[in-house]
């Protein structure tokens, strides 16, 4: 059943990147996936910001970005900026540590509805896969590929793994919200 294999697939790409997007959330401690959507303008070319430095975390409200090459610290200073992180990095001449402050519970909420509109593009993402399986199963029916049988046995099938899918999807924001309203 290759729908099935292709089916699996694609929901845990979904899956991936819910989760890589959540990782640029910032939780109120320090996580060097914050920096991960940093481009920085390298010679011209927007170059990500863990090719050019090292990202290290030396307590939980502070993250320490080393240059590979000194010279790109305002470069890199300023792609930051520009990143719209909410947060101000301070550069040393070094390096350049960025203090992650303590959330306010206004903007705690406004975060959990951000993570909650993430959660529900994933699902939107899942039933138009579903979507997708289920046309391809039909055509296959009407074109003799399958029985009707085997097509209401597939479509159950497709559809369990959706519910499996979606519940998945359910306790990835549930666990991102509690770790997000844990003061």
């Amino acid at each position: 059943m290759s729908h099935k294999k292709s089916l699996e697939e694609k929901l845990e790409k979904t899956e991936n990147v819910l989760r890589e997007n959540l990782n640029t959330v910032r939780a109120g401690r320090a996580n060097p996936a914050l920096l991960d959507r940093v481009n920085v303008d390298y010679y011209g070319v927007p170059t990500p910001l863990k090719s050019l430095a090292n990202v290290s975390v030396p307590d939980a409200r502070t993250l320490m970005i080393s240059p590979f090459d000194p010279s790109t610290l305002g470069t890199i200073e300023h792609a930051i900026n520009e990143a719209n992180l909410g947060i101000n990095p301070s550069n040393d001449g070094k390096c350049i540590r960025l203090g992650i402050p303590q959330l306010t519970e206004e903007r705690r909420k406004e975060l959990v509805k951000q993570i909650k509109k993430m959660g529900e593009d994933a699902k939107v993402a899942i039933r138009n896969v579903r979507r997708d399986v289920n046309d391809d199963l039909k055509k296959q029916q009407k074109a003799g590929d399958i029985t009707e049988d085997e097509m209401k046995n597939a479509l159950d099938d497709v559809q369990k793994t959706i519910d499996k899918a979606i519940k998945k999807v359910d306790e990835i924001i549930a666990k991102k919200n509690e770790e997000l309203m844990a003061v």
